[in-house]
């Protein structure tokens, strides 16, 4: 990717404050594989009554705060991380429950909302350089490594009685059916996205993960899109890292900060 795509993908990142996550797992067991099989088309494992929203007190207790992920800190978001829900159009009407999950907007039913930024501290093994003593090649590594950062922005949305496991549900299966991508524009900036292609996540009743494949002017970057519901709570993770933007490295999803969001919620 061209260094000018590098930053203004960054820029449109962090001014629409998109934020990633996703976590992955390793191998699939057989109870995985009926969950999958159970859950595909956008089905939901709802709870067999309606539940009880947690209030709005309760929900900043159960979001994430400073130190409740190592190697992260996290900030509360501000004003300008606000998107309205009619501040976001799709030129698809299906895909309307993933920008608004890219974006941290609640679905119909919510009844209170936290927002967080959680950003990967810069790796350092304790001993600082000058470029003038780096060795060949050290330098690019160094460069590359401090772009190396996972941003993700994370949205805990709590819902009154089936609202929760119907957001799920909606953005499961508009993430299945824009599959072949969408475009979605925010205060008149439009984003496209090529592809969504699910990953695999576990966690709280029911959990899901994809990479987002936005393209600008033929220039491609990966984010990771996440969707955890815990009884009436739904948090969303959406992640970007710059270094693999710009082709540099395998971005992968931070499971620890999925994991520390689920554990607060239990």
């Amino acid at each position: 990717m061209r260094a000018t795509a590098v930053r203004r993908t960054a820029l449109a990142a962090s001014a629409a404050a998109l934020a990633l996550l996703a976590t992955a797992c390793g191998g699939t067991s057989d109870a995985d594989k009926k969950d999958d099989k159970d859950t595909a088309g956008g089905g939901s494992s709802a709870p067999k009554g309606p539940v009880k929203a947690l209030t709005a007190a309760e929900l900043e207790k159960a979001t994430l705060a400073q130190g409740d992920v190592k190697g992260r800190k996290v900030t509360k978001a501000g004003p300008a991380d606000e998107v309205p829900a009619d501040g976001v159009e799709v030129d698809k009407e299906g895909c309307l429950p993933v920008a608004h999950a890219m974006f941290g907007v609640a679905q119909k039913g919510s009844v209170a909302t936290t927002k967080r930024k959680v950003i990967d501290e810069p790796k350092t093994d304790g001993k600082k350089k000058s470029l003038e003593d780096m060795a060949e090649g050290e330098a690019g590594e160094a460069f590359k490594d401090a772009f190396n950062l996972t941003s993700t922005f994370v949205a805990l949305h709590s819902y009154e009685g089936t609202a929760g496991p119907d957001a799920f549900a909606a953005l499961k299966k508009a993430a299945a059916d824009c599959a072949g991508g969408f475009t979605a524009t925010v205060a008149g900036t439009p984003t496209k996205v090529a592809s969504i292609a699910e990953e695999k996540v576990t966690g709280g009743d029911e959990a899901a993960a994809w990479t987002v494949t936005s393209e600008d002017d033929g220039d491609k970057a990966p984010f990771k899109l996440v969707a955890l519901r815990k009884e009436g709570a739904v948090a969303t993770f959406f992640s970007f890292n710059l270094a693999a933007a710009g082709g540099d490295v395998t971005f992968e999803v931070p499971a620890e900060v999925v994991a520390a969001q689920d554990k607060k919620l239990a």
